[in-house]
Formats: structure tokens, C-alpha cells, sequence
């Protein structure tokens, strides 16, 4: 049945509130959707980045962990984690304006709609998905992280074969180190009170938005 389109946390689904910003205002961020963007009811991160060209967005932190893609019609993908789950697809800027348009998935229904998304200002970003073209609904996220450069993956991804990963650059291999037995876990980056482990990174390294290159 045709509905406005509602994001939220685990499921994303539009709800049209709008969260105070947690940033600064600058020139720098004006017109620029990457970065991390807390979604209208604060459930949610949204990690928006160039990939290939193409700007994709997935959820980078959940207010309420261990969600599931269970509204997915593909059977196989209804255990897929939503944490890292691509929310916004292959959105291209529109010629002479500050719009990408592309599609947006919803998970509350599992359905796939068309979606614009527009920086406002230099916190705020507006997303509209629509139904068949009319029907539309949206809110406004508020930025909670600053823009995200351009990522070595995006220029490696290009020659990455369809259906491949891209992988990060090895580093130069120099003389092995001298093992007396396993090695140690590598220690991971301490979490600062109050911020939310990154257990996301670059998204142009996950596979759902490499193989799509």
C-alpha cells in the first residue's frame, strides 16, 4: 500500500522530527552531504561518503545494537545486520544545484524508493523519498560528524571487479619480525566517554558498496 515514507533507528524509517545541531556552522561544511549525520528521532548514525563518484550513506552507530534487516523480501538477507547496512544508493548530483538524487532503502518495509538528499546550511540535510513519484515524505538529519574526504577506495574501487570487495592498499612489505610464539591481539583505539565505538570505517570498503561498482 503507498505511504509517506517514515525513517527510523534499527529500521529506518522516516519520522519527519528534527534534532537541534550538534555542530558548529562554517563555510567548509556548506554543501556537503559527507560525514555522519544523526537521523530525525536520534536512533541512528548515517555515514554518507563518495564512493566511485556516486554518494552512498549507511548506518554507522545504532542507538539500540543488534538490529536485523527482517523486513527484507529477499529471504536471505533478513539476518543481514543493519549496522553497515546501506541506507542511501548511488545518489548523483543533480547539474547546477546542491541535490544528489539517487534511491533510498527502507527497512521497515524492505522496499527500495527514489530520494533526494540536500545539504542545508551547514549542519542540517533535508531527505525526501517518494513513492511512484508522488507521495512524498521526509525530515531533516543534523550533522554529528565533520565531511568525509575523498577515500583512497574510491579511486582503487574503479578497477575493483564487480562482485569483488575493494580492498585497502597493502603496505609495503618489509623484513618479518622475529616470532616466539603467537602474536598479540592488535589493541584497539580507545573510545572516548560519550562517543560511540566506529565499528564501521570506510564505507567504501564494505562489500555491498564495492561489488556495486
Amino acid at each position: 500500500m503507498l505511504h509517506c515514507l517514515r525513517l527510523s533507528a534499527r529500521t529506518i524509517v522516516f519520522s519527519g522530527l528534527t534534532i537541534a545541531a550538534g555542530l558548529g556552522s562554517g563555510p567548509a561544511l556548506a554543501a556537503d552531504p559527507t560525514g555522519d549525520w544523526r537521523v530525525a528521532d536520534g536512533v541512528a548514525n548515517i555515514r554518507v561518503a563518495q564512493c566511485n563518484g556516486n554518494m552512498w550513506g549507511v548506518v554507522a552507530w545504532e542507538k539500540l545494537p543488534g538490529g536485523r534487516d527482517k523486513n527484507n523480501p529477499d529471504p536471505a538477507k533478513q539476518s543481514r545486520a543493519t549496522l553497515g547496512m546501506p541506507i542511501l544508493l548511488a545518489m548523483k548530483k543533480k547539474a547546477g544545484v546542491e541535490v544528489w538524487e539517487g534511491q533510498v532503502y527502507n527497512a521497515k518495509d524492505g522496499q527500495t524508493y527514489s530520494a533526494t538528499i540536500k545539504p542545508v546550511g551547514n549542519d542540517q540535510m533535508e531527505i525526501q523519498g517518494c513513492v511512484l513519484g508522488f507521495l512524498c515524505g521526509g525530515e531533516t538529519w543534523t550533522r554529528v560528524g565533520p565531511p568525509i574526504a575523498s577515500s583512497p577506495a574510491n579511486s582503487m574501487a574503479k578497477g575493483t571487479a564487480k562482485g569483488a570487495p575493494a580492498q585497502p592498499q597493502a603496505a609495503t612489505p618489509g623484513p618479518a619480525p622475529k616470532t616466539t610464539g603467537s602474536a598479540p591481539a592488535p589493541k584497539q583505539a580507545a573510545v572516548q566517554p560519550g562517543q560511540p565505538k566506529d565499528a564501521v570505517g570506510d564505507i567504501c570498503l564494505l562489500s555491498e558498496v564495492a561489488r556495486s561498482y
